[in-house]
């Protein structure tokens, strides 16, 4: 079965004005939609097109060589972005509770400490990529930032941490991600994601990595 895009899970201006409509058509319906569309062509025929995308990039490796990079850059294009989009919501923000708060405490002294140390990540990342809240194999919360598409997830040899590694919460500082509405002010959106966060899915995909 291809890859396909999956739907927003909110109308596209559900996050202004944190995210505009503008931007969010662009970035689902063409970016993502790209990587989909590419990621297809690479893997058609091959035993790899059946495999969940989790699968693949933890994988990567393992991939005929002609594969890796188009899989690595669309697959991960792919993952990231279908991990994104529900990690907001118009009734996001505010603070995580439970046992996610709990482990942020334990991992960073505070919340507000996370923050800060989550937004330095994703304003010093050179170019294009991505910041990531990640769950380490000992159940530990930390911070690491991937360069293009890559996720954390990957082999350390291809910019990941390691399949033992779960993301939870990543947030995409490619320009396309912002630059329509913040331009070059990456610190002014990464200040107004923190409004849209859905800490109630962050909280359950903490949940899952660590049950």
């Amino acid at each position: 079965m291809a890859f396909s895009l999956p739907d927003l899970p909110y109308a596209k201006d559900a996050l202004e004005p944190h995210i505009d409509a503008k931007t969010m058509e662009i970035h689902h319906g063409k970016h993502h939609n790209g990587y989909v569309t590419k990621l297809n062509d690479a893997v058609k025929g091959t035993e790899w097109a059946d495999k969940p995308i989790e699968d693949l990039i933890r994988s990567l490796d393992k991939l005929p060589s002609d594969k890796q990079t188009a899989v690595r850059n669309n697959g991960g294009g792919h993952l990231n972005h279908s991990m994104f989009w529900p990690s907001m919501s118009p009734k996001g923000g505010g603070k995580p509770s439970d046992e996610l708060a709990k482990a942020i405490d334990s991992a960073f002294g505070s919340f507000d400490a996370m923050k800060k140390q989550f937004a330095d990540s994703a304003a010093g990342r050179f170019g294009s990529g991505w910041a990531w809240l990640c769950v380490q194999p000992s159940g530990k919360l930390h911070i690491v930032s991937t360069a293009n598409q890559d996720n954390p997830m990957m082999p350390t040899s291809m910019g990941g941490q390691g399949s033992d590694h779960q993301p939870i919460l990543g947030l995409d500082v490619w320009e396309h991600a912002y630059y329509l509405n913040y331009q070059n002010r990456r610190p002014d959106y990464i200040d107004a994601f923190w409004n849209v966060v859905d800490w109630d899915t962050i909280g359950k995909r903490f949940a899952d990595a660590t049950n």
